[in-house]
């Protein structure tokens, strides 16, 4: 589970600090523009305010009451306390400031001014440091250049715009971090609402490995976690109920073998003591000994086919055939036995063909299958019914008896492997898989209705073969 958290912190997580990371160092750039195009706005609007005030000196004084009028503007600039205002003659030295300044013996090269001086606009901007502050200057070119005023000049210091900056910059990197631990905080929260149902589900899991399969997971939530959940509990019910059936089917085979085992054993042992003077007792001890022969083979042959089915190597020899030469065959198979345990077969064949493509060994083993069982669960008295027709371009074959019958609940049950619904009676609890199994290569389908204490009815339904069905046989 770990290696969840792990890679969570070096995907999501990553992704997650990168993305913040870049939309901090983007929005502090933008802060920075937008409090720098302010206050550049605000000079530059400043600027075009004393233009407009320099071109009207100009049309209305000469040349010494223009330098006296901007003297005048400088020493009265209203906005002195946001920005300073400089009269600088043709050597960029400042002759009057809106602080109070009057003059500098020393000359100062500014690069917003020799701009000024030199640009076909008169305007000069520039953005640095100035004894060690950082500023922003414009300086404008005056319409009427003398040797004492040459050009005035805005400065407006960016340290406290530069502080709001940095105080900006500080809350963004704060949201930012802010945004980090929220997220961490809560995927944490909600990586651990997943890791540790999912470290009981994997707890559960090897539970059940190690095959218990009693123990079930406690649902939480009804999420995805919580179907998981159910989908466990579910997988350890059919398991447990998968392991209780192999228990009753290995317990079923195990006495069906033993029966056969002993009494041809016993019969081996009596025939043995006895000699061969006795024929009538030889004749009957060899004639329980081949039964019970049969009887294993059949069984043998059974759980080989079975095995065959669970590995997909259950083989059919596909031929054009008639279901009821096969059908017929198998019900007189046991007519003799019904009449020995006192039970009736009602069967009349048809006069009519059933053609099918199949393997009519596998399909007449469907069939004994089933009146074996008919029989089986049938007692002295009961009569089974054997029923061959076409219906709707299938063959249809129904055997019915007045038998025991079986329990509803068992009845969705009764064609999977290894179930038995009855074990008062003989049998390994297969056939009916393998039967069902045949007749759905067949391409056909088999349906089993039953009432407990009533009798069941098995009803196969195989596809016709193309051709036309023969006319009545001979």
């Amino acid at each position: 589970m770990k290696r969840i958290t792990r890679r969570w912190l070096l995907n999501s997580f990553g992704v997650i600090v990168v993305v913040l990371a870049v939309l901090v160092v983007a929005g502090s750039f933008a802060v920075r523009e937008y409090y720098y195009n302010l206050v550049v706005q605000a000079v530059q609007s400043q600027m075009t305010t004393l233009s407009t005030l320099m071109d009207t000196y100009v049309n209305d004084s000469s040349a010494s009451d223009f330098n006296g009028e901007i003297r005048k503007m400088v020493a009265n600039f209203e906005e002195k306390n946001k920005m300073e205002l400089m009269a600088l003659n043709e050597k960029g030295q400042v002759t009057i400031t809106s602080s109070g300044f009057q003059g500098s013996d020393g000359g100062m090269s500014f690069p917003d001014f020799r701009t000024a001086m030199t640009s076909a606009d008169g305007l000069g901007q520039h953005e640095g440091k100035q004894n060690g502050e950082h500023i922003i200057s414009i300086a404008k070119k005056v319409p009427m250049v003398s040797e004492e005023l040459a050009a005035i000049r805005l400065v407006v210091s960016l340290e406290y715009v530069d502080k709001q900056i940095l105080i900006a910059i500080l809350l963004i990197f704060l949201l930012g971090l802010t945004i980090i631990v929220f997220v961490v905080i809560s995927s944490l929260y909600f990586i651990g609402s997943i890791l540790t149902p999912l470290s009981a589900v994997s707890n559960t899991a090897k539970q059940i490995a190690q095959g218990d399969f009693h123990t079930r997971l406690e649902k939480q939530n009804d999420d995805e976690i919580g179907d998981l959940v159910d989908v466990i509990n579910h997988m350890a019910g059919e398991l447990a109920n998968a392991e209780k059936v192999k228990n009753d089917f290995i317990s079923s085979v195990s006495h069906e073998l033993r029966t056969p085992l002993t009494a041809i054993k016993g019969w081996g042992e009596t025939l043995r003591d006895a000699g061969a003077g006795d024929q009538q007792l030889v004749q009957k001890g060899m004639q329980v000994i081949l039964g019970e022969t049969e009887r294993l083979s059949s069984m043998v042959e059974e759980l080989l086919d079975f095995s065959r089915m669970q590995s997909g190597r259950l083989s059919l020899m596909m031929n054009r055939m008639d279901l009821v030469a096969e059908l017929s065959e198998a019900v007189l198979m046991f007519t003799e036995r019904a009449k020995r345990e006192g039970q009736n077969i009602v069967y009349e064949e048809p006069e009519y063909f059933l053609m099918v493509v199949g393997d009519k060994n596998r399909l007449r083993q469907v069939f004994v299958n089933i009146l074996d069982n008919a029989l089986k669960y049938s007692d002295s008295g009961d009569t089974v019914m054997v029923e061959a027709k076409e219906e709707d371009g299938f063959g249809v074959i129904t055997i019915a008896d007045t038998g025991v019958g079986i329990r509803a609940e068992d009845l969705p049950n009764v064609k999977a492997k290894f179930y038995k619904a009855n074990s008062t009676r003989r049998g390994s609890g297969i056939g009916l898989a393998v039967a069902d199994e045949i007749i759905n290569l067949h391409g056909g389908r088999l349906d089993i209705d039953s009432v407990e204490g009533r009798g069941t009815t098995v009803t196969i339904r195989l596809p016709l073969s193309n051709r036309k069905n023969e006319e009545q046989g001979d």
